[in-house]
């Protein structure tokens, strides 16, 4: 209990030091913290918190400010179990808080009386004898003091309004002494408060500890403090206090005596409305003018009337509804007239007031409007007929009168006509003032009404239904169709679910029994399709309404007349209206099959198939283009008949009626040409897939033998296969980079099959560039490597077949052979090995024959085709991708001269994938402009700027080459401008010039001169390292962080020089200057990217650093990321932090290297939050990979699920379930940890510091 007791007072007393933090997010945590401590031992934390104020009397505002916060949450939540002395003496200390200094500073004195306020919930007593005493007759109180008891009277009413009576007895001479606006307006201010505590007492005497308190207790006292307010504070020029003192008026005149208050309602009203004038917030003043007049009605005032007309004009400019509702109760007739006289006004914002002033009455004020409905029905016509959309609003009005009967007596219809009307309102034509109502706003708000009344005023039903049909034909309604029929169905299905009577109407069923007007109807729409040639939609929609007409139709000789008549008059070159005839026909066949398929048949031996004789030629040529589109709407027919006929009567016509002649007017130009117009092969594919879906559902309640199925089979094979252009390879492409192994293999076997079919069926008159080749050798050549063995043999028969393609446009024979591009069928065998370096060697190769024989105009569209392939779905393709279009830039780079600036830009913005290699090709062919394009980058150099000079300079030749141009521009160029400073101090500033800053730049990205400075670099290093004890910290920072830098290249460990490195990166870990101790840690980190192997070799000389178990020292290798983590230096952190997750992968059996990782796992936790991205990222990695070190399997988990370097966290939530695992795993640890968090409330980030207080909070539930 003891150690417990320690502890909460070492944390405590810590969270305190911490509350003076700045950030506000830090003084939030450090609160819930302390909150969360003070929940548990509320006096103790209590205590801790009195006593380190009273100890530090000169603390910040702000910080006195955190903990007084800290203990109003305390009290407010623990008050009843702490100690009478305990609440005592906050009691003593807020108070004392409060009127320490005589000056207002809001945010200590506010906090302080907020306590008492909490302790006053359940302590008015103790609070009312600490309060009274600074409450003293005849000396003006502290502002605070005021403004506590007027808080009191808000928080605890019952328990206040008692001490009332006795607080009002003093404060009233005290009124008349106060002369600052400021205590003026919190005696207003607690004046206002007072009467409205009062009013709720008197409101609730049932539950009330006092149930004999009455008004006139109070009346003697308010009247004589409103007299001082209205007399002489409310002419205040400070608009705060005139609007405060407002307030207070407006609740006091419920407590005045009724014959005071008839005395002053002639000059109160004139006065307060007066107000409005004076000041800019209107809602104070209202609000105190409503609880006047309610006042006033309550006691049934009569000198209210004289000030109607003032409070109407008043009321109507500020729309207030409560006063309004009040007029409505009291002078219901002179308010309503009032307002529809309002009406009549043409002025757009007096009728704005007027309507909304009247849809408040209709839904506020029923009963007092009913016996006025017709004559407001009558008035609201004049707003309807205003050309403004803002007062057309009106609707909002119609809304409410549809909701109180009003759309149900007679001129309702007009209402709904109106709705109706703006339904159809066309789109706003000109561009419009923000503020004005546009037609779009206005047709929605008519739509949403509509809707509305539809759905929810059940008694509008029969209002609207049929009615709303009738707006469905006349023109000027047409843009309202949608939300008509949206309310018609709404009412349709409810009435005819209820099965109401009134859902059938009688002049539609007496139509559609009369069968010489349905013949009739169906003749004149016959008639009228040509008016429709200009909107094919709407006279394909027509079709069909013949169709389903011609249904109902007894008269076959009329059924038969009309479909010749359709299908010749038909314009078949149109894709819509072919469908619209086919669907039209299909209809009818409903219910005549049998004349269908007679006319259809009829109509194909006509004429309409037939080519006139020469002579008729000169008049009219029906040429093989026109028959072959009356072919595809006949198809079509047969189709839609087939899947809208009678499944009991469609089977035994499908093969004599329906594919016969199908397969009569497709047959020929199939077989002998194979040049069928698409048209019809499209039409052909969609019949046939009408009649299979006909089939199959009549199959199902009855036996069939589908007799001409393997036929059509053929026929769909052969027209897939027949294939005009290499633009129908490009429709696969979608499915080349599916995800789904399946769709590639399917999409790139098909490919294969269709170029094979081109190049079989390929003719060519003359030699011209197949200018696809590009981008389909760009789409396919990354499926060589594609993880499925059969996509990539057939993407490489693709390939092969693509550039056969290319030699028949070049002019060679069909005959003609190749060896390298036969050469390509080779490659097929070792595609079959899955190793990836043989299919990355492949592809090579592949490219190699590619490039070859690609035309140049082609390179470019191949170029970006790869780059596409960059980022494809299978990261073997991307791969790929990278190998091809590197093995492509070397054998034909050359030819990019005009791209290379393009090229690198690319890469840098988008791709960044194998940047170096690729910048590498390019500048070993054009590296003037390469380096051109990189100089002028702006600076500092991003990774990406950066990657690209590590690679250049990786090579020895082209480094040389770059040292010889940077040289010759150093040479040349002048380094800096001399620049006048100001035209009023003259001289001048040496500004450095871009060019020769950015190459003196560049050469710090030179320290690859390691791979190629060859045999001199050990010489090199034996004469640095004496530096490194140098006296002089400067040349220490330089040779450390050369060493350093040495140590990320494999070629140290090529010259033998890893060992010499690593030992004198050891030495630094010591030294007295924090760089170069900083420098050492990245070089030890570096080591397990250049030379992994000697990771193991770097754990045993940290463990066995001389210094390593003195606790005392902070050399302690394996504690160097704890040591840097509060280090400003980002990259600093984030090194340690890796080097520390790479060590631990070679420590996990010493129990030292155990220990060191709980040493450090708060510091990890906390820089979670850390503010840098990368070093999060860090913090992610070396938890994951030490997780296994911590020695609990719970936490292992969370850390392995959770810690993702590429997905987010949410950090609360997982501090709060490790820390579970932390005291059910390691108690003993506990005290540990938050010795270590304390120390991070000094942290260098808010974030850090925030978390830290959130880990105590937390660990202490």
């Amino acid at each position: 209990l003891t150690r417990c007791c320690v502890f909460l007072s070492e944390v405590t007393l810590a969270l305190l030091d911490a509350a003076t933090d700045k950030d506000s997010e830090v003084q939030e945590q450090v609160r819930k913290s302390i909150l969360t401590l003070g929940k548990q031992q509320p006096d103790r934390v209590l205590a801790m918190c009195q006593d380190y104020l009273l100890k530090h009397p000169k603390l910040v505002v702000s910080h006195r400010v955190v903990i007084l916060q800290t203990i109003e949450l305390i009290v407010s939540c623990r008050i009843e179990e702490i100690s009478p002395s305990r609440i005592k003496s906050i009691i003593s200390l807020a108070s004392d808080e409060m009127t320490r200094s005589k000056e207002v500073i809001p945010d200590w004195q506010q906090a302080a009386s907020n306590i008492l306020v909490a302790v006053g919930n359940k302590h008015i007593n103790d609070i009312m004898e600490e309060i009274l005493s600074k409450f003293q007759p005849g000396v003006l109180p502290h502002f605070f003091v005021v403004q506590t008891l007027a808080n009191l009277s808000d928080s605890n009413v019952y328990g206040m309004v008692p001490f009332l009576n006795a607080i009002l007895g003093t404060m009233l001479p005290m009124l008349s002494m106060a002369k600052q606006d400021n205590i003026k307006w919190v005696f207003s201010s607690a004046l206002s408060h007072f009467s409205d505590s009062i009013l709720e007492y008197l409101a609730n005497l049932d539950k009330a500890p006092d149930p004999s308190v009455r008004k006139d207790t109070f009346s003697s006292d308010i009247y004589a403090a409103f007299e001082i307010l209205f007399n002489n504070w409310l002419q205040s020029r400070e608009p705060k206090l005139r609007l405060t003192v407002a307030e207070a008026v407006g609740s006091m005149c419920h407590l005045m005596a009724s014959d005071k208050l008839e005395e002053q309602i002639p000059r109160l009203v004139p006065a307060i409305l007066s107000l409005y004038k004076k000041n800019n917030e209107h809602y104070i003043i209202s609000k105190s003018l409503c609880q006047v007049l309610d006042a006033s009605v309550n006691m049934g005032s009569r000198v209210l009337e004289a000030q109607l007309e003032a409070l109407l004009f008043a009321l109507h400019q500020q729309v207030h509804f409560k006063c309004i509702s009040l007029h409505a109760n009291s002078f219901p007739d002179r308010l309503v007239m009032f307002v529809l006289q309002k009406l009549e006004n043409s002025n757009e914002r007096s009728r704005m007031g007027s309507l909304a002033v009247l849809r408040h009455l209709i839904n506020s004020s029923t009963s007092t409007m009913e016996s006025k409905k017709l004559l407001i029905l009558a008035s609201i016509r004049q707003p309807m007929a205003d050309h403004s959309n803002k007062v057309k609003r009106v609707v909002q009005v119609i809304s409410a009168m549809a909701h109180h009967g009003y759309l149900e007596l007679e001129g309702g219809e007009l209402l709904v006509r109106f709705i109706v009307q703006h339904c159809a309102l066309p789109d706003t034509q000109r561009p419009t003032d923000p503020e004005e109502v546009t037609n779009e706003s206005l047709r929605s708000m008519c739509d949403n009404t509509l809707h509305l009344l539809t759905t929810t005023v059940g008694r509008l039903a029969d209002v609207l239904w049929p009615k709303l049909l009738f707006y469905l034909t006349p023109s000027q309604y047409t843009n309202a169709t949608t939300p008509l029929c949206k309310s018609l169905i709404v009412l349709g299905s409810k009435k005819k679910n209820n099965q109401e009577p009134s859902f059938k109407i009688d002049f539609t069923r007496e139509a559609l029994d009369d069968d010489k007007w349905v013949c009739q109807l169906a003749a004149e729409s016959t008639r009228y399709l040509p008016t429709y040639n200009n909107a094919l939609e709407e006279k394909s929609f027509l079709y069909r309404c013949i169709g389903v007409t011609l249904q109902h139709c007894f008269n076959k000789d009329l059924v038969k007349k009309q479909l010749h008549e359709v299908l010749l008059a038909a314009r078949h070159n149109d894709a819509v209206e072919r469908e619209g005839v086919a669907m039209g026909v299909g209809l009818c066949a409903n219910s005549h099959l049998e004349g269908t398929l007679a006319k259809l048949d009829e109509f194909g031996k006509s004429d309409a198939f037939k080519k006139s004789p020469s002579i008729f030629n000169l008049l009219k040529e029906r040429n093989d283009v026109e028959v072959e589109k009356v072919k595809s709407t006949l198809i079509l027919c047969y189709g839609q008949v087939a899947a809208n006929a009678p499944p009991e009567k469609i089977l035994n016509r499908i093969d004599q009626d329906i594919l016969r002649c199908i397969s009569k007017h497709f047959n020929t130009k199939v077989w002998k040409h194979r040049e069928t117009d698409l048209t019809m092969k499209l039409s052909l594919i969609q019949s046939v897939g009408l009649i299979a879906r006909a089939i199959s559902e009549c199959v199902k309640k009855q036996g069939y033998i589908f007799s001409r199925k393997q036929e059509l089979i053929t026929v769909m094979l052969v027209i897939i296969a027949d294939s005009k252009n290499s633009r129908h390879v490009l429709v696969f492409y979608f499915f080349h980079c599916s995800g789904q192994d399946h769709e590639r293999e399917r999409a790139i076997t098909a490919t294969a099959h269709i170029l094979a079919y081109y190049l079989d069926n390929l003719t060519v008159k003359n030699m011209v560039s197949f200018h696809n080749l590009g981008a389909l050798l760009g789409r396919l050549s990354p499926r060589c490597s594609d993880p499925v063995p059969a996509v990539r043999a057939a993407a490489v028969e693709c390939i092969h077949t693509l550039l056969y393609i290319q030699l028949r446009y070049e002019g060679f024979s069909l005959d003609y052979k190749d060896e390298s591009v036969d050469s390509l069928l080779l490659l097929k065998d070792r595609l079959e090995n899955p190793d990836h370096s043989v299919l990355y060697k492949t592809c090579s190769d592949l490219t190699k024959v590619m490039s070859k024989r690609l035309p140049q105009q082609q390179l470019t569209t191949l170029v970006f085709m790869l780059f596409e392939g960059l980022v494809d779905s299978q990261t073997n393709c991307c791969r790929a991708s990278t190998v091809i279009l590197n093995t492509l830039l070397k054998n034909r780079g050359g030819g990019l001269q005009d791209m290379v600036t393009i090229t690198v830009l690319l890469y840098y913005v988008q791709v960044r994938v194998a940047v170096g290699q690729t910048v590498l090709i390019l500048a070993s062919q054009h590296l003037q402009t390469v380096i051109n394009t990189l100089v002028n980058q702006p600076l500092p150099y991003d990774n990406w700027i950066s990657e690209m000079w590590m690679a250049l300079g990786a090579d020895p030749i082209v480094a040389n080459q770059i040292m010889e141009m940077v040289m010759e521009k150093l040479s040349i160029m002048a380094p800096y401008v001399d620049k006048k400073e100001s035209l009023m101090r003259g001289g001048t500033t040496k500004v450095a010039t871009n060019q020769p800053l950015a190459v003196s730049y560049k050469v710090t990205h030179y320290m690859a001169m390691a791979k190629h400075a060859g045999p001199r670099l050990p010489a090199i290093v034996e004469c640095l390292c004496p530096l490194l004890n140098n006296i002089y910290e400067c040349q220490r920072i330089t040779v450390t962080a050369f060493f350093s830098e040495l140590l990320n290249h494999h070629v140290v460990t090529e010259l033998m020089l890893v060992d010499v490195l690593m030992n004198n990166m050891m030495e630094r870990i010591s030294d007295p200057c924090c760089t170069v101790r900083m420098l050492s840690v990245r070089g030890l980190g570096n080591i397990a990217v250049g030379s992994p192997e000697k990771v193991r070799t770097l754990t045993a000389l940290a463990l066995s650093h001389p210094n390593c178990y003195d606790t005392h020292s902070h050399v302690t290798f394996i504690l160097v990321p704890l040591l840097t983590l509060n280090q400003e230096n980002d990259d600093i952190r984030c090194t340690s932090i890796h080097l520390m997750g790479n060590l631990s992968t070679f420590g996990s059996g010493e129990q030292v290297f155990k220990d060191q990782i709980h040493n450090v796992l708060v510091s990890l936790l906390l820089h979670l939050v850390d503010p840098n991205p990368e070093v999060v990222k860090a913090c992610k990695y070396a938890m994951r990979v030490c997780a296994p070190v911590v020695g609990s399997e719970q936490i292992t988990a969370m850390f392995q699920n959770h810690l993702h370097e590429d997905k987010s966290l949410h950090y609360g939530e997982f501090i709060n379930d490790l820390t579970k695992y932390l005291i059910q795993d390691f108690p003993g640890m506990l005290n540990f940890y938050h010795i270590s968090v304390i120390q991070f409330f000094k942290s260098n980030w808010p974030e850090v510091r925030a978390g830290a207080a959130m880990f105590i909070g937390i660990t202490a539930l």
